[in-house]
């Protein structure tokens, strides 16, 4: 990790054993990062051990959350470490991402270099995502609708952050509906977000139940996230229905 680092990165990760510790060891050796936060959201494997293992520092917490309240659960350890110092900016990143997290460098840079608030990863890898466009296509049209900004990939994960445009967003947005809320919710307030193509990949989603009900609660936590931040939007939601 490095010595002059100005960056936390923060990994919500759910049975993520095999893959976390790549991820880790990836996130550590991003320029500007000093400091590896994993939340261990109700894993029901050794994903805390092995995360802390690999020299993160972990958070637990005894029960499934869900991705929002890791999320703010890992940048309010971060925020307790920066009590003596300089607010560290916040890169959040997929436990999946295994040795491709350390492609997630060009995130870092227009947030150190004050060029951007937010950045967005659009991976220039795609992996098939088995019916996972539904879900796409309505946050991309919730985010034109709200703000008129065109996003190529709305539910990307990988997102740094500065500690303000964090604290601006929050309360964050249920679940899966957290990368929507904070892109509408701080475009609104006249931060600057921007999209940053990485080479950066993670696990394809599956198609068995298992993988279906994922998506269900995506569908519905990206609706809900629409819904309390544009009326326009939630009468809308109908239309973007699949035709049978």
């Amino acid at each position: 990790m490095s010595s002059d680092g100005d960056t936390a990165v923060v990994i919500p990760a759910v049975n993520e054993a095999d893959r976390i510790a790549a991820t880790v060891r990836a996130a550590a050796e991003l320029p500007g990062v000093d400091l590896v936060v994993v939340v261990d959201d109700g894993s029901t494997d050794q994903t805390g051990r092995v995360a802390r293992a690999a020299g993160a520092r972990v958070v637990r917490h005894s029960r499934n959350k869900g991705k929002a309240a890791a999320m703010e659960t890992g940048a309010e350890a971060v925020r307790l470490l920066d009590e003596d110092g300089a607010p560290r900016h916040l890169l959040f990143l997929d436990a999946d991402l295994g040795e491709t997290a350390h492609a997630a460098a060009p995130l870092i840079e227009p947030v150190r270099a004050s060029k951007a608030d937010m950045t967005i990863a659009v991976f220039t890898s795609r992996v098939k995502l088995g019916g996972h466009g539904l879900v796409v296509r309505l946050s991309k049209e919730g985010i034109r609708r709200a703000t008129g900004f065109e996003a190529a990939q709305p539910l990307n994960g990988q997102r740094c952050l500065t500690r303000a445009a964090f604290e601006a967003a929050r309360p964050l947005a249920h679940g899966f509906g957290v990368e929507t809320g904070l892109t509408i919710d701080l475009l609104r307030k006249g931060y600057r977000v921007v999209e940053v193509e990485v080479d950066m990949s993670h696990r394809a989603t599956g198609t068995d139940w298992r993988a279906q009900l994922h998506r269900a609660g995506q569908l519905l936590d990206v609706a809900r996230a629409l819904a309390t931040r544009e009326p326009v939007i939630a009468q809308n939601l109908g239309k973007m229905r699949p035709k049978r």
